[in-house]
């Protein structure tokens, strides 16, 4: 069947052509960075509306994880619709989150990662196979992208005020809806024909899975563990701190989290040059550790002490999850089945948050809560063991090594 818009492989003989091809995933990953995070500095607000304790609270962290992962199982299906579809369908949710009560926000939020996962996973194939050649730094330009905009959701929080939670979801609904609109000009899917050198030995290879089973566990508990870690600290900081120093906002502490996460991965590159992958891995771990341990060991924070530890979790957190992908890909390379682990990577993310606030609630304290994530970051110390060994070098066969 005859295409009616250009295919990647056509938008991407030029790398000038190619960025501009991409121009709408771009801004679809930084809408989505707003999206993704909203609940964190959100939270406050929420819990106030819906008198709901942390453990519930918890729950819609699990909704729209849930939603990505299922989002993202099935999102190479068809590229472009996915993030088509996908952004009208966050964007229909966040129109409902204006009015919905607490019970019916499991639904609605499911429905909003649903597309997120959808569209965040088409947006880095699209990316991936846009230009081989400069994988790595269009990915990492996507991360930046996406941090961008979880930094513009606090500054949005803000604008719009506590007490205005509804404009937020209006607006960020609109933004969805014009990365839609955008969405439309990308160009079809293409599915790459295996090369005329590739023998049915090499197809029957790529059809299995691309590790043996227990380091594709070590890898997938890895990548869970950092997802979960993550959302759980973006998710549960602010409220930590606006309970800890009533000086403080919930937007500004995500605000600060962001940042410095973001941060930290534009300097990546140099520490890595620095340190080198597998100990900068290990000593970001530490760091992680050491201050999750101070901010539940701390009985009377500051609002400067909080700022800090928020800043540290933030620049600690940063490396970790690209040094992961690294590891991962220097041994798989380019697999079909890559996608799955990706993601069941999203149960981290609906469960880790989730017992953050169960924990809270039981203990009766935030402090008690952020032990959920600090447990989470020793497991990936230990599994540093496994995941941070030098692999072999697998470019003699023709497999992709970035990361």
């Amino acid at each position: 069947m005859p295409e009616t818009t250009p295919s990647i492989t056509e938008a991407s003989r030029t790398r000038a052509g190619a960025f501009f091809a991409l121009g709408p995933v771009f801004f679809y990953f930084f809408v989505a960075g707003i999206a993704t995070v909203m609940l964190g500095p959100l939270l406050p607000a929420l819990i106030a509306r819906w008198h709901i304790q942390d453990a519930q609270a918890g729950t819609l962290f699990m909704a729209t994880f849930a939603g990505q992962l299922c989002g993202a199982w099935f999102a190479t299906r068809n590229l472009r619709a996915s993030m088509l579809y996908g952004a009208c369908m966050s964007a229909a949710g966040c129109v409902l989150m204006a009015w919905t009560d607490f019970d019916a926000a499991h639904m609605v939020l499911f429905c909003v990662g649903l597309g997120l996962g959808a569209g965040l996973t088409a947006g880095n194939v699209i990316s991936g196979i846009a230009i081989p050649s400069a994988r790595t730094r269009l990915i990492a330009l996507l991360n930046v992208a996406w941090g961008a905009g979880a930094i513009t959701c606090s500054l949005l929080v803000r604008v719009c005020g506590a007490g205005r939670v509804q404009l937020f979801f209006f607006v960020l609904a609109g933004c969805l809806a014009l990365a839609a609109i955008f969405a439309i000009v990308l160009p079809h899917d293409v599915k790459i024909p295996p090369s005329a050198t590739e023998s049915a030995a090499d197809a029957k290879i790529k059809r299995r899975m691309p590790l043996p089973l227990l380091p594709l566990l070590m890898f997938s508990a890895a990548m869970l563990l950092f997802v979960g870690i993550e959302n759980a600290l973006g998710g549960w900081l602010p409220s930590y701190g606006v309970r800890a120093s009533p000086a403080l906002l919930a937007s500004s502490i995500a605000l600060y989290f962001w940042i410095a996460e973001m941060t930290g991965r534009m300097l990546l590159a140099a520490l890595t040059s620095l340190f080198g992958e597998a100990s900068l891995y290990r000593w970001s771990v530490v760091l992680l550790i050491l201050t999750e341990g101070a901010l539940i060991v701390a009985g009377h924070l500051s609002a400067g002490g909080v700022v800090t530890l928020t800043i540290l979790s933030g620049l600690a957190l940063a490396p970790i999850y690209p040094l992961i992908l690294s590891f991962f890909l220097a041994r798989t390379g380019n697999h079909p089945r890559l996608g799955r682990v990706f993601a069941a990577a999203s149960i981290g993310g609906a469960v880790l948050p989730w017992l953050t606030g169960v924990v809270s609630t039981r203990f009766h304290g935030l402090r008690a809560g952020l032990a959920v994530p600090a447990t989470g970051a020793v497991l990936l110390l230990l599994l540093s063991a496994v995941i941070a060994n030098k692999p072999v070098d697998m470019t003699s066969n023709g497999m992709d090594t970035a990361a």
